[in-house]
């Protein structure tokens, strides 16, 4: 789906749960789409590129493929998402693509982090479908961090406040010096 597509699946969750099994029996899934929804909308306000991300996405100019995976429950997506949105939106070489990864055709089985369906995940395929550039599911500085949080035995509500506090603060900083990075190479 496009992003606009993705919005609608996103809010139409929100206001008719009960056609979305996921989501009408599981509360916490429920109450992380709905504070997802709230992150991802005040993104999509506030988040500009900067003009290093803005630059290096104006070089393209032969067709491109992104594909973002992702659900409306997953916390990271609710940053990142939006912001490859906001710097990619603008580039008509760009296609971007929504793919659910709990919907088949279960495209995230065969970009599986340490050997888990961890979202979001950005795969830039050229215009042949070949994958130029394979990203997530968060930025590597923050990968970083929740792994040792996580070795370290951290309860998962603690990993979380921590991982929302670090994207408020980082800004879309490190995404974008990522994806230059990637795009360069």
């Amino acid at each position: 789906m496009n992003f606009d597509e993705y919005l609608s699946y996103f809010e139409d969750i929100l206001t008719n749960t009960e056609n979305h099994e996921a989501y009408s029996n599981d509360a916490d899934y429920l109450n992380y789409t709905k504070l997802n929804w709230s992150r991802m909308t005040r993104w999509l306000k506030k988040f500009e590129p900067s003009e290093e991300m803005k630059n290096c996405i104006q070089q393209i100019k032969d067709p491109q493929h992104w594909i973002v995976i992702t659900e409306p429950w997953c916390g990271d997506a609710a940053h990142s998402v939006a912001q490859i949105y906001q710097i990619v939106k603008d580039n008509e070489f760009i296609d971007l693509d929504i793919q659910l990864r709990d919907t088949e055709p279960y495209l995230i089985d065969e970009y599986l982090t340490n050997g888990g369906k961890s979202i979001p995940k950005l795969i830039i395929r050229n215009d042949v479908g070949h994958d130029k550039v394979i990203w997530g599911p968060r930025p590597a500085v923050l990968q970083a961090i929740f792994e040792q949080m996580k070795a370290e035995g951290k309860p998962f509500e603690e990993i979380k406040e921590f991982i929302q506090r670090w994207y408020n603060e980082d800004k879309g900083e490190a995404i974008q010096k990522e994806l230059i990075g990637l795009l360069s190479e």
